[in-house]
């Protein structure tokens, strides 16, 4: 792994938090993205070198709504920047890592994304991300 790739953080409302992190941050998000797919829309902020993803449930049955319905807002995911993310699967799971899906998917920000079982990694939601290459 070669660094945090970002923070993600389930919000309730989009509009609402993008206001609230821009005040935090001193800088409004240079991203906003729907993945249909996971009924989510996200949003980007870039705080020096790092990055904050806030994601906003678009079907009540996404997993952010889910997280959101058992938890509250909060942090939910930290992602790692990874060079080859199939690799880095087939590592993570001889290393007895529980992967949540074994072949990467498109995500958000122009990634390919696997995620790790909370049970596995001390309860916390763990996002391998690598850059696609077009």
């Amino acid at each position: 792994m070669n660094k945090i790739e970002h923070i993600g953080i389930a919000v309730k409302s989009l509009k609402d938090s993008n206001e609230l992190f821009a005040k935090l941050f001193g800088e409004h998000h240079y991203k906003v993205e729907a993945v249909e797919r996971e009924g989510v829309s996200t949003s980007f902020f870039k705080v020096g070198e790092n990055k904050i993803e806030l994601l906003e449930a678009t079907k009540v049955d996404s997993p952010i709504a889910k997280f959101i319905e058992k938890k509250g807002e909060g942090i939910h995911h930290i992602a790692f920047d990874v060079d080859d993310i199939e690799a880095e699967i087939k590592r993570l799971k001889k290393e007895g890592f529980k992967v949540l899906n074994e072949t990467p998917k498109r995500g958000a920000d122009n990634k390919l994304v696997a995620f790790l079982h909370p049970k596995s990694s001390n309860g916390v939601l763990i996002e391998l991300c690598q850059e696609i290459k077009d």
